[in-house]
């Protein structure tokens, strides 16, 4: 949005924010305190927004100082309610559409329908408030029993780490989920190619994958936007964290389950990931040397029920 100079009056009463409340939740609740439209009140502060998302994801400074103006704040408490100081990477796994909250959260939901940061966070499996497992808007729930649980907990971990803008490992854990959300070809490949849009290179690592998406029929989003329902987010989390502890020589064997376009846009990606600043030279040489003392050895079976022994 382009910086507008008209001053901007505050609001009479301003409505206090609840904690890991989304910006647009907290105008929206002022917006139903007032009797307007959400957008309406936006554009009274931000005249060029033409959806509330906006704030959410594309805040820039000038703009918080308005919002900041209008609801008697501080510009650095309007950013931090928003994702906007996330890197891009990251707003790929922010959905459009929030999840449930979790049972403790909603026995305390505001009636305007407050809706938390941790709502839109397509990595979250627990809520950050209340510790409690989160709840698919579909009623599903992750299995904490499930062999590959502690490793989804450190994926969680690595993309809490990455929206706050810390750098820790030698690749994004968003950019991972998008190259493990990729379509593969199962092995054997002898299979109905209508099915073959359900098979990603995250159930190469996790064959319980393809066998829990083609249980619940779920329609799995593209790798551009890898937020997946909660009950199948912790083999996603669990696989970034596994790429992430081994380095590079397991994407290198990953790659070898796709084909054609998707083999080249593999590649693609992963150089195109290596060449960002934040995967220094020195952090790949020193993943290059852990893996060396560990004598890292990746291999799968012919009916890829090998993955297990990454864990």
């Amino acid at each position: 949005m382009t910086k507008i100079e008209m001053p901007v009056g505050p609001l009479p009463i301003v409505l206090p924010a609840l904690q890991d409340e989304v910006l647009s939740s907290w105008v929206a609740r002022h917006a139903a305190y007032y009797a307007v439209p959400p957008l309406t009140l936006l554009q009274h502060c931000l005249p060029l927004a033409r959806w509330l998302r906006t704030i959410d994801l594309h805040l820039v400074e000038e703009d918080a100082i308005r919002l900041a103006q209008l609801f008697r704040t501080k510009p650095q408490v309007i950013l931090d309610m928003s994702f906007a100081g996330a890197p891009k990477a990251v707003h790929k796994m922010i959905t459009s559409k929030p999840t449930r909250p979790c049972r403790k959260c909603s026995e305390d939901q505001d009636r305007c329908a407050t809706i938390h940061c941790y709502q839109l966070q397509g990595w979250r499996l627990i809520c950050p408030l209340c510790k409690e497992l989160l709840i698919d808007n579909n009623d599903q729930v992750p299995s904490p029993q499930w062999i590959g649980w502690d490793h989804a907990l450190r994926g969680e971990r690595l993309f809490e780490a990455e929206t706050n803008g810390d750098i820790i490992g030698w690749a994004s854990p968003a950019d991972l989920a998008g190259l493990l959300l990729m379509r593969r070809i199962p092995r054997p490949p002898a299979i109905n190619a209508e099915d073959l849009k359900h098979f990603r290179v995250v159930g190469a690592i996790f064959p319980e994958f393809d066998d829990v998406v083609a249980d619940s029929c779920t329609t799995l989003p593209s790798a551009g936007k890898p937020v997946l329902p909660i009950n199948l987010r912790p083999f996603l989390l669990a696989a970034v964290a596994l790429v992430e502890q081994r380095g590079l020589e397991m994407l290198e064997t990953l790659q070898s389950h796709t084909m054609g376009t998707n083999r080249a846009r593999f590649g693609s990606f992963v150089a195109d990931m290596l060449n960002r600043p934040r995967c220094r030279s020195s952090q790949l040489c020193s993943n290059n040397e852990n893996q060396a003392a560990d004598g890292l050895t990746i291999k799968y079976s012919s009916d890829n029920k090998s993955a297990h022994s990454y864990i």
